[in-house]
């Protein structure tokens, strides 16, 4: 057995990890710092059934017309983008806040989904899509031919 030094493991005192804090244009700029406020995406339910396909997307605070869906060479697409303002002006002072939350999610349907037969809805902060099912024509079964 060899026991081998290492350099880079990871350490509360290791150099470039104090380096990257103390220095706030590249602390703030660093990629953990980007996963760590990176916001979730929408959680799915996809069920099966026997006629359709049931997706049900967790999306509170949006309306109707804030989502674009879309359907490309079979990979379904749901995008939503909110902008909220507001403005609240006193005797003595002003303040305007605003947020701002989009996602993209996309969803590659399978061979018996009909990109036909699709029906979205909006209610109570989730989304739910109907996407129907196509009947498959089947495959016919592989034939030897024997050579005479």
């Amino acid at each position: 057995m060899t026991l081998v030094k290492r350099s880079n493991f990871p350490s509360l005192l290791n150099e470039r990890w104090l380096t990257d804090f103390m220095d706030t244009d590249r602390f703030f700029d660093s990629d953990l710092l980007k996963m760590t406020y990176a916001p979730p995406l929408p959680l799915v339910n996809i069920l099966e059934e026997e006629k359709e396909f049931l997706l049900e997307m967790a999306a509170p605070g949006m309306t109707k017309k804030d989502f674009h869906i879309n359907i490309d060479n079979g990979v379904l697409t749901i995008s939503a983008e909110n902008k909220v303002e507001k403005e609240e002006v006193k005797k003595d002072f002003t303040r305007k806040e605003f947020s701002f939350n989009s996602f993209t999610r996309s969803f590659t349907l399978p061979e018996n989904a009909s990109d036909e037969k699709i029906d979205a809805t909006y209610e109570n902060g989730i989304l739910k899509l109907h996407i129907g099912k196509k009947m498959l024509t089947k495959v016919p079964p592989k034939k030897e031919i024997a050579v005479h």
